[in-house]
């Protein structure tokens, strides 16, 4: 039996995930943005308790999740599932840092999880196809030169994912460290009409958390549907992994250990 921390659990593939993992007896802790939404899914999912509370977009509840799970002790596997997407109509959401809220949550929260959390045997990352010909130009990761734009926000923060556990793996030789893209898939974030499979969007990550065969004893990879794919070649470049990894550090004040 494994312990595994999945990072915005409360609905979406984190859920399905967690269900998914309970299923084959592993032992899940949750994260869920506020305590309404904690309420909400221990009474989908009874024995999730306790459940760790914050806010990613906020610098100060990202480090209140780590110490969290920190005082529940050490963990097999963190998959970091959390992901954010604002529509052009919301247009730049700045959070209290003045970050754009979707680079908050998917980019300097996994990192500032990452750095604080004891070090645990596997890592997990959900990227996305979408990091694909994103830009990697990292010079304003922060959307305050250009214009807003939803979809290529997006894009650059699952680029900067794709390097943050590639980055990571380099790191650290003794954890198994890698991204996934699930698919775009039905969740309330791909839509209902989303054309992947709903249930292949999680096998994934489930496996290389848990998993017990060889084929996912592996690290700085990038998969999809448990099979290796090519990443975008910017986001296998280590001076690209570097300046993330410094403007993380910068943002957060925050240092990797084994980082540059």
């Amino acid at each position: 039996m494994a312990r595994i921390f999945i990072t915005g659990s409360t609905d979406g593939l984190g859920f399905l995930a967690a269900e998914e993992l309970l299923q084959q007896g592993h032992e899940v802790v949750l994260h869920a943005r506020n305590a309404d939404r904690a309420r909400d899914v221990v009474a989908r999912l009874p024995t999730m308790t306790p459940v760790v509370i914050g806010d990613l977009a906020q610098l100060a509840q990202m480090v209140q999740v780590a110490e969290q799970v920190n005082h529940l002790g050490q963990f097999d596997a963190i998959i970091h599932n959390a992901g954010l997407f604002t529509g052009d109509a919301q247009g730049r959401v700045e959070t209290e840092e003045g970050l754009p809220s979707t680079i908050a949550v998917n980019v300097l929260a996994p990192y500032v999880l990452t750095a604080l959390i004891h070090r645990p045997q596997r890592l997990v990352y959900l990227a996305s196809s979408m990091h694909e010909g994103a830009s990697a130009d990292l010079s304003d990761l922060e959307w305050k030169r250009r214009q807003w734009n939803s979809s290529a926000a997006y894009s650059q923060s699952k680029l900067c994912v794709v390097m943050l556990a590639l980055a990571v793996a380099r790191f650290w030789p003794e954890v198994n460290v890698n991204a996934v893209d699930p698919g775009w898939v039905p969740t309330r974030m791909g839509g209902p009409s989303a054309p992947d499979d709903l249930r292949e969007g999680i096998l994934t990550q489930t496996w290389l958390a848990a998993g017990d065969d060889a084929s996912c004893a592996v690290s700085g990879q990038y998969f999809f549907h448990r099979q290796r794919q090519q990443p975008d070649a910017a986001a296998l470049e280590m001076w690209r992994q570097e300046a993330l990894l410094s403007w993380c550090c910068e943002r957060s004040g925050i240092t990797l250990a084994g980082g540059g």
